[in-house]
């Protein structure tokens, strides 16, 4: 195993303004925990701002925590935030999202393929006044049909169906500012669609190319069957831009079109009856029609209940429905 060289003398004070956080997700990457530190920390060594690193282990069964451990014990900046149980990625970037203190944040892999080295080209790219920086692995390293071309596929339909048009949604190396995650929550596999909710609330989103490395230690834990839970995802992510503040437009939409089916089918019923001297229990239409009637009264009802619980959200948690970047010549916030 390398031998750690990133251990020196440091206060491990709190950070101040400026300040960079550095998310690393871990679940079962024991051989490359000491390798990516010693990268991280050789990197952020030479930028000129306060940083912090925050490494999640998601329930890891190797000794990812014993290396992490030990890793934190050479140096303050690092801290650990240690999962009961493995619950996913997504939820290991927000764990270190609810835990960083700095200005920046960079989100990045453990299984080195991501370079530490191309964070302060995000940063960079953050300072010009950008609000999400992504990374693009233009020269992929994995394997061509069961990695790079599903990964294709998959990105080109979620930047068809979000608007924003990024070559690569997968890739974890991203740096963002932190006030465009507050309130941010997120489930299932949709850390990969922090552009997507940044855009949408006015960020100002950038993809740039970095490197990308072929693994050398441990395997992926990534296969096509993640392919189809990000499509899923994508499902909801495209459901709550468009219906999240208004869910009656799309139940009580579909409600309507619902009843209006079945008024219409109960009408070429009794046409078939008048005209063609069809007798209503000779065809199943008036039983289609009672059906269509009764799903679009049961659809527009879970509407207004969907409109019940979203304005309890909102006004439980104190929330608007709109996001201010900024105010000019007001003496204090509403």
């Amino acid at each position: 195993m390398q031998k750690t060289s990133y251990s020196r003398e440091s206060p491990g004070s709190r950070l101040g303004s400026n300040s960079v956080s550095v998310v690393v997700p871990i679940f079962n990457e024991m051989e490359n925990i000491p390798i990516l530190f010693d990268r991280l920390f050789t990197t952020l060594d030479m930028i000129d701002r306060g940083f912090e690193i925050i490494a999640v282990n998601d329930g890891s069964t190797d000794r990812s925590a014993e290396e992490l451990a030990r890793a934190a014990s050479l140096r303050p900046e690092l801290k650990v935030i240690e999962f009961r149980r493995n619950a996913g990625q997504t939820a290991a970037i927000m764990a270190g999202i609810d835990y960083a203190s700095g200005d920046i944040i960079v989100t990045i892999d453990a299984d080195l393929q991501n370079d530490p080295q191309d964070i302060p080209l995000l940063i960079a790219k953050i300072n010009e006044g950008f609000d999400v920086v992504s990374g693009w692995r233009k020269d992929r390293q994995d394997a061509a049909f069961r990695r790079n071309l599903a990964s294709r596929i998959a990105n080109r339909l979620i930047s068809f169906v979000s608007g924003v048009p990024l070559r690569d949604y997968g890739c974890t190396l991203k740096a963002y500012r932190k006030d465009m995650l507050l309130g941010m929550r997120l489930y299932g596999e949709m850390h990969r669609f922090v552009p997507i909710y940044a855009s949408w609330m006015g960020a100002r989103v950038v993809e740039i190319p970095v490197q990308h490395h072929a693994r050398e230690f441990g395997k992926s834990k990534y296969g096509l069957n993640r392919t189809f839970k990000v499509m899923l995802d994508l499902l909801v992510v495209k459901f709550f831009s468009l219906y999240f503040v208004k869910p009656i437009y799309v139940f009580g939409g579909f409600g309507l079109w619902s009843i209006l089916g079945g008024i219409a089918t109960i009408g070429y019923a009794f046409y078939l009856k008048i005209f063609e001297h069809t007798s209503l229990i000779q065809t199943p239409l008036p039983v289609l029609a009672a059906m269509l009637g009764l799903i679009g009264f049961i659809s527009i009802m879970m509407g207004l209940l969907a409109e019940i619980m979203v304005r309890t959200y909102f006004e439980s948690q104190g929330r608007t429905a709109y996001n201010v970047r900024g105010l000019i010549n007001f003496e204090r916030a509403p």
